[in-house]
C-alpha cells in the first residue's frame, strides 16, 4: 500500500501572530477550503483555538459531490510554530497533516506537509496519480490565493505601482 506526501509552501507579508490567530481556528476552515467541497464544520463545540485532543467533525465532498464524514484530531500544538491534524474518519486510510510557521525578516513562511494513504489498495494509487494529488493542489492552490488576497495585498499592490511608476 503506497504512502504519498504533499508539500506546499506559502510566504506571507504578515506576522507570526496574525496568521497563527487566523490558521488556528476552526472556523476559518471554510473560508480557506473551495466551495466545491461542500465543507462544514459538523461538530457541535467547537472552541475558537485548536488544542491537542481537539476533535473536529465535518462533512466534505470530495468525489463526484458525494458528501462524507470527516473526523481529524489535533495531536500536536506548540503555539504559533506548528500544529498537526490526523484523520480518525474519512476518505483516506490514513492522513497525518504538519502545518508550521516559520518567521523571516519580511513576514513568515506557511508549510505543508501532507503524508496520506489513499483507501482501496493499489486502486488507491491509481487514483492518486488520476486525481487525488490533483485535488489536493487544486486545495491548497485555493488557499494560497484567499491567503494572498487576506494578507499580501499590500505587497502586489506596491509592487504594481512600482512598475507602473
Amino acid at each position: 500500500m503506497p504512502v504519498y506526501q504533499f508539500y506546499k509552501e506559502q510566504k506571507i507579508h504578515t506576522t507570526v501572530d496574525e496568521i497563527w490567530d487566523f490558521v488556528s481556528s476552526p472556523g476559518n476552515l471554510k473560508e480557506i477550503t473551495p466551495d466545491y467541497m461542500g465543507f462544514e464544520i459538523t461538530t457541535g463545540h467547537t472552541s475558537d483555538v485548536m488544542y491537542p485532543g481537539m476533535i473536529i467533525s465535518y462533512k466534505v465532498s470530495p468525489v463526484f459531490g458525494i458528501k462524507m464524514p470527516w473526523v481529524t484530531e489535533i495531536t500536536h500544538v506548540s503555539e504559533k510554530d506548528y500544529f498537526v491534524d490526523e484523520q480518525r474518519k474519512g476518505p483516506y486510510k490514513m492522513w497525518h497533516h504538519e502545518h508550521k510557521i516559520i518567521k523571516t525578516d519580511d513576514g513568515v513562511i506557511m508549510k505543508d506537509l501532507i503524508t496520506y494513504e489513499p483507501p482501496f489498495g493499489f486502486l488507491g494509487g491509481i487514483a492518486n496519480k488520476l486525481f487525488i494529488k490533483k485535488q489536493l493542489n487544486a486545495i491548497f492552490e485555493y488557499r494560497r490565493k484567499i491567503i494572498d488576497e487576506k494578507y499580501n495585498r499590500n505587497v502586489v499592490t506596491l509592487k504594481q505601482e512600482k512598475r507602473t511608476a
